[in-house]
């Protein structure tokens, strides 16, 4: 039976086991009850790509001498993950090309199940958020005939092989699909992008094209989070396109310490309120089913006023 809407994750920074989804599949299922059957559940995993060359830098420190050792390794393998991303992206086989790839595929992967185009809805934790960010915005501004210099938007076409395992050219509604045309929802969770963007001018901000007239960007934020943050004071559009919504996550009696510290940043995904707006996410796009007409054409990037 053909599934009839897809959903992606995308972990967050630091370190990442390959079922790092396991908690959330599961009381989302159960949340979803007999509606679970009709879902295609794809993971997302880039920190494959990052992971090992972290783990033998921090094989290769002397800590005899060091303190803090939980600590220091949280920011190591939290941060390489963020300046690994970021360095050196323009280059073939970069990190930053391997983790769009891996939506790619995925998003691909979830087209065969739905047995054509389909609903999307995508929930991304911390870092994840700014990874898919960037690989919708390298797709539509692709679309909208600009250069990328950077991931594999630059030239999707040389890419089709290695995300269908077929010689056969994309078509263009397969680009569009890849291009997250059918995006119906994006859930965000401790989502950091201002401080990828805080360095930019204001007017050199700017958020992803609304993909269709059905599609909805919620994202939850902890205020005790330290790296989760609302999005719409950005502007460049966030302030069109985002929902923000506080939420107090991980506020069972026995995870106290997440729910009133920085520690929150990883309980989103164990939360409640978090895994309930998932599902409504998700019935609202099974409910409203996507219609290309429904396909929003990429807009022009707007010329800055030099006054």
């Amino acid at each position: 039976m053909a599934r009839q809407i897809a959903l992606l994750t995308l972990h967050g920074m630091g370190e990442t086991v390959d079922n790092y989804y396991e908690t959330l599949r599961n009381k989302l299922f159960a949340k979803l009850d007999n509606t679970a059957n009709k879902l295609s559940f794809q993971a997302v995993n880039y920190q494959c790509l990052l992971q090992p060359n972290e783990q033998e830098v921090w094989n290769r420190m002397d800590k005899g001498d060091l303190r803090w050792d939980d600590l220091r390794r949280f920011l190591l393998f939290g941060f390489a993950d963020a300046a690994g991303l970021e360095t050196n992206k323009e280059m073939d086989g970069s990190v930053y090309e391997g983790a769009q790839l891996d939506i790619a595929r995925k998003l691909w992967a979830a087209r065969q199940e739905m047995d054509g185009d389909g609903p999307v809805v995508v929930i991304a934790q911390s870092l994840g958020c700014q990874v898919f960010s960037c690989y919708i915005y390298d797709a539509q501004r692709e679309a909208a005939g600009e250069t990328r210099y950077a991931g594999i938007w630059r030239d999707i076409d040389r890419f089709g092989e290695q995300i269908t395992g077929s010689t056969q050219p994309l078509s263009p509604q397969e680009k569009s699909f890849l291009r997250g045309a059918t995006l119906v929802g994006l859930l965000t969770t401790g989502c950091n992008i201002p401080i990828f963007v805080a360095a930019h001018k204001r007017l050199s901000i700017r958020a992803i094209d609304r993909p269709n007239n059905q599609f909805k960007w919620l994202n939850l934020y902890d205020k005790h989070d330290a790296l989760g943050w609302p999005l719409r004071p950005l502007e460049g559009g966030y302030e069109h396109l985002v929902e923000d919504r506080q939420v107090n996550v991980g506020a069972g009696l026995l995870d106290w310490l997440k729910s009133f510290t920085p520690m929150s940043h990883t309980a989103y995904w164990e939360d409640d309120d978090v895994i309930s707006a998932l599902a409504r996410m998700i019935m609202q796009g099974l409910l409203h089913p996507i219609t290309r007409s429904a396909v929003l054409p990429p807009a022009a990037v707007p010329t800055p006023n030099p006054d």
